[in-house]
């Protein structure tokens, strides 16, 4: 630390080129923090305790087959098993098609199975008297600025109704809420509607679910569970895949999208060109002063020192703009949440993401300074103050 003095002076050589290249660095840690909390919004989704005791079972052939609603009964059978319910994907969009709603049609034991989810006792017994009832995400009530109450009408990008038009009307019976605010925005997000009023109104479905959800009486079990279930259907033409909450989710995102590998490119893609830019800026400003490192060799200081000088600048450098950018994109984050009403949710920047960051702070800061300072350590000092 006693060379600080000097590493900042030398940072500090050229503001205006150090200014600019820190911007680059603070963007791309800025990019990193978004992108890395969406990454682990999508990795813990079904990771809590209640999910932990729920299985998933859809078709083993996709998640978009359907299975038969005589699978009901007889998981429900299986030891281990305390209840069963299931749902089916509606593919809900409000007023334009590309104004798409997570909606689902579900049993009525449904909510049962996710202690998560909160709705007002007298709204759900008015959302199971109403045929065509549903109950709406409190983020979207005041997304849309949506009543208890009124009608609302949705357009299915799925399934037509019965007369062929895929325009369909609910009542809205209640709200749902989650009960924990931090990995509930999900739930605020939602539309349920009655699976038997979905079933008998679209000629597309006959008496089919999208999956199963099953709650285990013991979460040690849950193996023996998944294993005992597919087994009901094997060899069968609705062969079913059986996981846990966080593995289904997860496979389903990534029949959707590989999310992990599309963050992953992208920042591949980002620090790629932030080695080459800051790189070239150390480059250069170690060739500005060859002949003040020179000096510095005159005056006493060895080989090895002005190497870890060198690397110690490009540390600097790179480490100011990485934390200014991931402390940015901890403040963006909830905002982004906030704005969005949680349909994107950016969870703060938590000790892993820090860790992760810090860690390729120090890397590239390692990479592009390395060149640099290699060359500062093999300067020979008649050349240099030569000018040669």
């Amino acid at each position: 630390m006693k060379y600080f003095h000097l590493i900042w002076a030398e940072l500090m050589r050229r503001k205006t080129r150090t200014l600019l290249t820190l911007l680059s660095i603070i963007a791309a840690f800025l990019l990193f923090g978004l992108l890395d909390g969406v990454r682990e919004s999508f990795e813990q989704a079904g990771n809590s305790a209640n999910g932990a005791k729920r299985l998933q079972t859809g078709s083993r052939l996709s998640f978009i087959q359907p299975l038969p609603m005589s699978l009901n009964d007889r998981i429900g059978l299986v030891p281990g098993v305390s209840q069963v319910s299931y749902a089916n994907w509606f593919g809900g969009a409000y007023q334009d098609p590309h104004n798409q709603i997570f909606s689902f049609a579900v049993a009525p034991n449904y909510l049962d199975l996710y202690p998560e989810i909160a709705v007002d006792k007298a709204q759900r017994k008015a959302f199971e008297a109403t045929r065509t009832g549903v109950l709406v995400g409190e983020g979207l009530m005041k997304r849309f600025n949506w009543k208890v109450g009124q009608k609302l009408p949705l357009q299915s990008t799925i399934f037509p109704n019965r007369d062929g038009s895929k325009n369909w009307i609910f009542d809205i019976s209640g709200v749902i809420s989650a009960t924990d605010k931090k990995s509930g925005a999900w739930f605020d997000q939602m539309i349920l509607l009655h699976w038997k009023y979905f079933d008998d109104s679209t000629p597309y479905n006959t008496g089919q679910v999208g999956w199963y959800v099953t709650e285990v009486k013991d979460v040690n079990q849950a193996d023996r569970i998944a294993k005992a279930i597919d087994a009901i259907s094997a060899n069968s033409d609705h062969e079913s895949k059986t996981q846990t909450e966080a593995a289904a989710s997860a496979s389903w995102m990534k029949q959707m999208a590989d999310i992990g590998l599309i963050v992953g490119s992208i920042m591949g893609a980002v620090f790629f060109t932030l080695v080459l830019l800051t790189g070239n800026t150390m480059a250069q400003a170690v060739r500005e002063r060859t002949s003040e490192l020179a000096v510095l060799k005159t005056i006493g200081f060895s080989s090895h020192s002005v190497l870890w000088l060198v690397l110690a600048e490009s540390v600097l450098l790179m480490l100011i703009g990485g934390v200014v950018g991931v402390a940015i994109a901890g403040v963006l984050g909830p905002i982004v949440s906030t704005a969005s009403g949680g349909a994107i949710s950016v969870p703060p920047i938590g000790l892993n993401s820090w860790s992760l960051g810090l860690g390729l702070m120090i890397a590239i800061g390692l990479l592009v300074g390395a060149l640099p300072a290699i060359r500062a350590m093999r300067l020979n000092i008649v050349d240099a103050l030569a000018g040669r």
